[in-house]
């Protein structure tokens, strides 16, 4: 039987805390062109000029608050779920955890691999939704690092899976721990990416043509970052059984004025707000682990702006993280690759 290594690629996370590990982390990732997408000057000028030296300092402090005895939960999870599915593929699979910023690097997971002598790899990028500057730049890289070796193993991608049935139902059964009848509305909370990013990656002149463009998956758009979005959430708001008027759908984590997928969760705050929702049960559904836009932008930063506002209660749901069902889910999506 063919021995086959399985690389999970999650984003990624400063080595520590601390300001220099940040700062290097904050340089790594902002300078990759698929997340700054504009020309090399400008885009070195922001991130090296002002970007990191400005805000390295603050995103430490964050990340203070983020960290466990165990260090980061994104690095933390990610290796629990790679020896879960060690154990769970047998040794016929060779499974290794990389990060696409930081450590451990995707070049040193391949090459993990490549000492495994496996005879395919299967590339599973952490991000349930498509887009360039995550799994799109997970993919690149890997493609960066094999293109150097002379013997070049048979490569699989995992694009996207973002209704995946098992997946759906970890995000529900999560929210059903919380308790549904304590909330009055249901929010879905997404990482944001510019509006460029969008257009330029529409090949089908449908991007942002009509209002409510994203808002159904169809064949024009099936690729399309914010609508695989809106259908992560509708399914698994149909797996809780809430109507539409039930939830709603939003994107965090704005960086710079430039225009961003919209609506920004701050603003559907104040609106759902302005409507009489009081108490919210908030997902993230664009994460696989609980992380820093998870575990504080929301949990601590938008719970404590709500409670500014006059709102009553706003409760995260608990992410995949290493949940057996989500290795389930994993182990679902990669067997027709093995």
């Amino acid at each position: 039987m063919a021995k086959v290594g399985l690389l999970l690629v999650n984003l990624g996370t400063p080595d520590d805390p601390g300001t220099s590990s940040v700062r290097r982390y904050l340089k790594q990732f902002l300078l990759d062109e698929r997340v700054i997408d504009v020309n090399w000057l400008l885009r070195n000028f922001l991130v090296r000029g002002i970007i990191a030296p400005f805000r390295a300092f603050s995103s430490s402090k964050l990340y203070k608050e983020l960290w466990t005895k165990d260090g980061s939960p994104l690095k933390f999870y990610g290796y629990k779920v790679e020896k879960s599915l060690q154990e769970k593929l047998g040794d016929d699979v060779v499974v290794k955890l990389a990060m696409r910023y930081q450590n451990p690097s995707i070049e040193s997971a391949l090459e993990a691999l490549r000492k495994e002598n496996v005879d395919k790899i299967v590339v599973f990028p952490m991000f349930p939704q498509y887009a360039s500057a995550s799994t799109g730049s997970a993919l690149q890289e890997t493609m960066n690092v094999v293109s150097k070796w002379l013997t070049i193993p048979e490569i699989s991608f995992i694009s996207s899976y973002h209704k995946q049935p098992t997946m759906i139902k970890v995000y529900a059964e999560n929210a059903r721990k919380m308790g549904l009848e304590n909330y009055d509305h249901f929010l879905f909370s997404f990482h944001g990416i510019p509006q460029r990013q969008l257009t330029k990656s529409d090949c089908n002149n449908y991007c942002l043509k009509a209002e409510n463009c994203c808002r159904s998956i169809n064949e024009k758009n099936k690729m399309c970052y914010s609508a695989q979005c809106y259908e992560t959430a509708d399914k698994i708001a149909e797996q809780l059984s809430l109507k539409q008027n039930q939830y709603s759908v939003s994107f965090q984590s704005r960086l710079g004025r430039d225009p961003w997928t919209e609506p920004f969760t701050p603003d559907m705050l104040k609106e759902l707000l302005a409507k009489g929702h009081k108490n919210l049960l908030v997902f993230s559904p664009s994460f696989t682990s609980d992380c820093l836009e998870t575990t504080i932008e929301i949990g601590l930063e938008y719970k404590e702006d709500y409670a500014e506002m006059g709102g009553g209660k706003l409760d995260l749901v608990e992410s995949l993280n290493d949940n057996p069902l989500w290795i389930d889910a994993i182990e679902e999506i990669v067997k027709p690759y093995l």
